[in-house]
């Protein structure tokens, strides 16, 4: 039996984790964009700030601009 393999990726418009269902990024995404973006955050900060406004657009009034903010870029450090 072949299992298909799913990465820790987005699934829209819910924005919950193909692989483990939780809200995304992930634990696993995250560690998986920083490997990413090691040597550039400033296009870490740039490709997260265009996913969290697709996602606002997408969730709506459903999660707060500030819960955003947080999800998708709050644990970015320098």
């Amino acid at each position: 039996m072949t299992r298909r393999r799913t990465g820790h990726l987005p699934t829209r418009p819910t924005w919950r984790c193909r692989a483990c269902g939780i809200a995304w990024p992930c634990s696993a995404a995250k560690l998986v964009l920083l490997a990413a973006y090691r040597e550039d955050r400033a296009a870490l900060l740039a490709h997260l700030a265009t996913l969290r406004e697709e996602a606002a657009a997408q969730l709506g009034a459903d999660v707060s601009s500030a819960r955003l903010d947080e999800r998708f870029g709050g644990w970015v450090t320098d």
